[in-house]
């Protein structure tokens, strides 16, 4: 029998292959479908499953949201999840999931939990483009390449931004100060795998006067970044002529964030390049990880003058 430490261990080990572990649930009946559908999301955002207790409702509070639950002593929100995906549970709310995102606590009422699957980000590929309402950032192959057993990642980012929008503007730009200088002719790589993240991130880096190339996922950022070099080499220059530093998600489909780190690092061609990883999946234990990797900074989602003080912190790093 596994002890606690060697299960952490394990989970640990995960970012450095490529691989992630998906808590699998089910949120009711798909009324277009008339079918029930798996959904996931990363193991490393729950903090604990409960079966569903007291629920004190809240005035003034938006329709998907449930109310409040004491848990220990924290009060946290509860999000009907099945209302989210337009869904329809026919055995009732039975789970609260119970997640950290982004420096803070909620919990999403489903109907069931059905198992926890290890997978490689390389059985998951982006959804963008489908009929997903921006809700799902991915789609993942349970049994492989050829599996027909798929299950929906949401992107508990836009959901959160659709149920609980901020009081204020993301965007201050009397906080962020004066404008980031970088090499002339550079850019800021970036890379994330939710829209409404790429969004906040776009009108960060613009507010700060950085120019930048959007990706929506890590193997799409490698794959950039090796035919800048291509183009560069060719040119008689270097990638550092073109690229002054990566920002990149961890959670994304084809190739996490660490990997996509990890392959900068390991390059000789790329080493040089400033990393800052930009993640909702906060905590010391994450924070470890990326120190592991060889990654230059870390920064939680979304507080745009934190982004900004890392990235000017990470840019005068890699001047040195």
């Amino acid at each position: 029998m596994k002890t606690i430490q060697q299960e952490i261990d394990e989970r640990t080990n995960l970012t450095s292959s490529n691989k992630l572990e998906l808590l699998l649930f089910r949120l009711g009946e798909d009324p277009s479908l008339g079918r029930s559908e798996l959904f996931g999301i990363n193991v490393f955002k729950i903090r604990e499953i409960i079966p569903m207790p007291t629920i004190t409702a809240m005035a003034g509070s938006s329709p998907h949201m449930m109310g409040v639950v004491d848990l220990r002593g924290q009060i946290i929100p509860v999000i009907d999840l099945p209302a989210v995906a337009s869904c329809t549970p026919k055995t009732g709310l039975n789970i609260l999931l119970i997640t950290e995102y982004a420096r803070t606590t909620q919990a999403f009422a489903v109907e069931s939990v059905e198992d926890i699957v290890r997978l490689d980000w390389r059985q998951v590929l982006s959804a963008e483009g489908n009929a997903a309402g921006g809700m799902v950032t991915s789609i993942a192959r349970l049994d492989g390449e050829n599996s027909d057993r798929l299950a929906q990642v949401l992107d508990v980012e836009t959901i959160l931004r659709q149920v609980m929008p901020p009081a204020e503007s993301d965007i201050d730009a009397s906080n962020i100060g004066t404008h980031v200088e970088i090499k002339p002719g550079t850019v800021i790589l970036a890379a994330d795998d939710s829209l409404i993240a790429r969004t906040m991130i776009e009108q960060g880096l613009e507010a700060m006067g950085l120019p930048f190339i959007m990706c929506k996922t890590g193997k799409e950022a490698w794959d950039q970044l090796q035919a800048i070099a291509a183009t560069e080499e060719a040119a008689g220059r270097t990638v550092r002529d073109r690229v002054a530093l990566v920002l990149t998600d961890l959670e994304m489909p084809e190739m996490d964030g660490f990997t996509l780190t990890r392959n900068i690092k390991q390059d000789p061609r790329f080493n040089s390049i400033p990393v800052v990883i930009h993640s909702s999946l906060t905590g010391s234990t994450n924070e470890a990880h990326v120190r592991n990797v060889g990654a230059d900074a870390y920064v939680a989602k979304f507080v745009a003058e934190d982004l900004a003080i890392a990235l000017r912190k990470a840019l005068r790093k890699g001047e040195e």
